[in-house]
């Protein structure tokens, strides 16, 4: 079955009454700029948006049609790409019936054009089919960098890649300057460009087959549907937890821990939330401590080091699991809510969702009931709710989202002077808080007395009070300062002390260390992972106190392999395309 289709009807003249132009390209190209510039007025907003805008006008004695597109990371591939976008810009062409004429690709001429940009390029057009090319343009903006270079000097400079991309569009090419709108001679250059395009193409436009349209939109259209329902579930939520809430619970301090991977915007979100920038937006390898007084309270906010979003935690370095797990005991007695933060402008694969449900296991299972998913980016939503992203991204987000109890907020951490995002996100935790009974969460789970035996001749003082949590009673850092932690296969391990500023001793120095018994120690503790895999870790003063280990929980996904292929792959035709997203359906 052919997917693509061009209308051979001829053009009465190289002149055309009525022209319809799709504007395609990575983020932040000049899209938005250019279709203002080709119309003549400001008609579309130049904030990251992720739909599809149509706007209209009068150009030169011609009818123009531009339509805006989301656009994509430049250097990413597709499958970084949220689903929501791939749809946008498919569907971009049945916004200007019968299809657009042209669709020009728009470049920066500022920027270096690299491999894995035209990769990228690409693979986001295949998803318009092989035949899209005959009918692109490629259209370089910031024409003013250029100075008095040209721009086929500017195209042989830049190497093989951009060559290949301009002859792949059948060296066709122009250059706009956004930044001088009075020059109104290169934008009627450009509408000679596309007439003549369209004469070279029999006066024909590009046009995707309907069926495959009609299947996006149902898509689409359920999607919507299921995020209604998302938000009235989730409102229905908030209402019944708010019934729970103590007056008295507004006035007590707020302890945060912030998750995730890196680069998801933990830091940032750490600033926006106390109000002024406390923590360094660069990689760290420890975990950081601030506090402030937001929103007429006192918050202690915990930013962690993160993990690679896609690698399993086998992967990710033993110190900095081990700060993870520490990072509950730096805001004693333990952190009411874990926010566990996410980017909404980049897809959510499985290997994402299984790398979170790992990381997190550290904490064990209970550590889902006091996380809220902290969405950031927000600002690339423009406006998509977050319940129809939720729903875009299929079914490991979902996941994560129930996994979490429906539990989420968005943050725009560019607009920290809209002090309600913040606002709302604690009254959110307060809510989660009285939900869970005002609990605070501790790294391990309640322990009744049958779980701990004490000898008769140690009575149990350090652990008296087994209704609590064992970590509120000692702490993490309290399991630290046992002397011995004997482990299968190990005479004995000492465990080095939780220093947070890094500067832990060296092994050599555990080596000449003596247990209690005289042993001396041949085998430093290579993870605290490694604790969590052993069903039962002797600790003086008890015979048995059992660790959960960090197991995939009962309702895990099933799991297919880290070697599967992303869903929507890059292919030549538009049903290699749809059969990924189809599957969300």
């Amino acid at each position: 079955m052919s997917v693509i289709k061009v209308n051979t009807h001829s053009a009465d003249s190289l002149h055309l009454s009525d022209l319809r132009i799709v504007m395609l390209g990575s983020r932040w190209a000049g899209k938005s700029s250019s279709g203002n510039t080709i119309l003549g007025r400001k008609e579309f907003d130049l904030r990251t948006s992720a739909q599809c805008v149509k706007r209209q006008g009068e150009v030169a004695g011609r009818q123009v049609t531009v339509v805006d597109t989301p656009g994509w990371w430049e250097n990413y591939p597709i499958e970084k790409t949220p689903e929501l976008i791939k749809q946008e810009i498919m569907l971009s062409v049945s916004l200007c019936p019968p299809g657009p004429h042209t669709l020009l690709l728009v470049i920066r001429v500022d920027r270096s054009f690299t491999e894995e940009h035209r990769r990228s390029i690409e693979e986001h057009l295949g998803l318009l089919s092989e035949l899209v090319w005959s009918h692109t343009i490629v259209l370089f903006t910031w024409g003013d960098s250029l100075g008095d270079t040209t721009i086929e000097q500017h195209i042989e400079s830049e190497g093989k890649d951009l060559q290949w991309l301009v002859e792949k569009c059948g060296n066709r090419y122009h250059v706009l300057n956004n930044k001088n709108r009075g020059d109104g001679t290169q934008v009627t250059e450009l509408l000679e460009k596309i007439e003549e395009m369209v004469a070279g193409n029999r006066g024909g436009h590009y046009e995707m087959n309907r069926e495959i349209l009609e299947k996006i939109e149902v898509m689409k259209r359920k999607k919507v549907e299921r995020a209604d329902e998302r938000t009235k579930t989730t409102s229905n939520l908030r209402e019944i937890q708010q019934t729970f809430i103590d007056k008295s619970l507004k006035l007590l301090p707020l302890r945060i821990v912030l998750l995730g991977s890196r680069w998801a915007g933990k830091s940032s979100s750490g600033n926006t939330i106390l109000g002024r920038e406390e923590f360094i937006m660069r990689t760290s390898a420890q975990c950081v401590k601030r506090q402030g007084e937001v929103a007429g309270r006192q918050v202690t906010v915990v930013d962690t080091p993160g993990w690679w979003e896609n690698y399993p935690i086998e992967m990710t370095p033993e110190l900095i699991k081990q700060e993870i797990m520490l990072s509950v005991s730096l805001c004693s007695p333990g952190p009411h809510i874990l926010l566990l933060v996410l980017q909404v402008d980049t897809s959510f694969t499985e290997r994402h969702r299984r790398s979170i449900e790992e990381h997190l296991g550290l904490l064990s299972e209970l550590v889902w009931s006091h996380t809220i998913v902290l969405f950031t980016r927000g600002d690339c939503l423009g406006d998509t709710t977050i319940e129809q992203h939720i729903e875009g991204e299929g079914k490991d987000l979902q996941w994560l989202v129930e996994k979490c109890g429906n539990r989420y907020h968005v943050l725009n951490n560019k607009n920290r002077v809209d002090g309600t995002q913040v606002t709302e996100l604690l009254e959110k935790i307060e809510e989660m808080v009285a939900g869970n009974s005002g609990d605070y969460f501790v790294i391990y789970p309640k322990m009744g007395k049958e779980k701990i035996n004490f000898g008769p001749e140690e009575p149990p003082t350090p652990l008296e009070d087994t209704d609590h949590h064992l970590a509120s009673r000692m702490g993490l850092d309290e399991l630290w300062k046992k002397p011995s932690l004997p482990i299968k296969g190990a005479r004995s391990i000492e465990l080095p002390p939780p220093s947070m500023s890094g500067d832990s001793r060296p092994e050599t120095a555990y080596d000449e260390q003596m247990s209690e018994g005289g042993t001396r120690v041949k085998n430093i503790i290579k993870g605290m992972d490694e604790l969590w895999k052993r069903p039962s870790l002797p600790i003086k003063g008890a015979r048995s106190i059992e660790l959960p280990p960090p197991s995939m929980s009962e309702d895990t996904i099933p799991e297919s392999g880290y070697d599967e292929e992303p869903i929507s792959e890059c292919g030549t035709l538009v049903e290699s395309k749809m059969k990924g997203i189809v599957e969300y359906t």
